[in-house]
């Protein structure tokens, strides 16, 4: 094993212990993880997020759930018309796209940059979330709002299937404005909705014949027992302090992988 093999598989515990705190944040490090330590294409690199997250988080939601934090009425709500835009993105709007996705006279922007370009600013979005969100356990919103929770279910769903990203930044946000859940069952209640999400992702993907699953496996592996590290140490590491710290690490990576890719072009 070479050492940036060890590095990425150091990365997939550092990554799946951020979902068990967190609820969310996985993709956000296994992309560029896949990308630049294991020189995996952008595209089959959101193939293989979806699966790590999804596994992961589904170890992680049957630790909560035996905790009795999840919501799952709120989880159904949110989940189910997720579950149709993440298959439709990921069978068949992913595939659809151009290559290049665009051309102007002698510059052309290929589909695997627009990618990471498109990912890129969901990185930066998620980190102003993640270091601007308030402090609030208890949320004054009344009876879910199930509806909204729909809709965001479907926009959530979209953004998965693209990037292969649980989007958990913005679910556990909703999960505490529109359901009125406290942050702690926000946090466990997004871990399953992620993890439905991006299986139904991945499996958009499975005809594809050039997965490695060898190394997907491996990894995974890893980044499960990162997950009940996280759901462990939640009890003792605020949340709120975890994400505003995570959120200026994923700012920093963001940067990172906005210059490498403008220097590429």
């Amino acid at each position: 094993m070479s050492i940036a093999e060890l590095a990425g598989y150091i990365a997939a515990i550092f990554a799946g212990m951020v979902i068990g705190l967190t609820g969310g944040g996985g993709s956000i490090l296994t992309v560029p993880i896949f990308v630049y330590v294991f020189q995996i294409q952008p595209v089959l690199a959101t193939t293989y997020s979806l699966f790590v997250v999804g596994a992961t988080s589904l170890v992680g939601s049957v630790e909560y759930a035996f905790k009795k934090q999840i919501d799952f009425t709120v989880t159904a709500a949110f989940a189910i018309p997720s579950f149709f835009s993440v298959f439709i993105t990921r069978r068949f709007l992913v595939p659809a796209m151009p290559d290049p996705l665009f051309q102007y006279h002698s510059f052309s922007l290929p589909k695997n940059e627009s990618i990471l370009f498109f990912f890129v600013f969901v990185m930066i979005m998620a980190a102003l979330a993640m270091i601007r969100q308030r402090n609030r356990e208890e949320n004054d919103a009344g009876p879910p709002r199930l509806v909204l929770l729909s809709l965001d279910g479907l926009g959530v769903g979209v953004l998965t299937g693209t990037i292969g990203a649980g989007g958990g930044f913005l679910i556990v946000p909703m999960l505490v404005l529109l359901a009125g859940l406290p942050m702690h069952r926000a946090v466990a209640t997004s871990i399953l909705i992620i993890a439905v999400n991006s299986i139904v992702g991945f499996l958009g993907d499975l005809h594809r014949s050039d997965l490695d699953w060898p190394l997907l496996l491996k990894f995974t592996g890893f980044s499960m027992g990162g997950i009940v590290l996280g759901v462990y140490l939640s009890r003792f590491i605020p949340p709120m302090q975890l994400k505003r710290s995570f959120g200026g690490l994923v700012l920093a990576v963001a940067v990172y992988i906005l210059v490498k890719e403008i220097d590429t072009l």
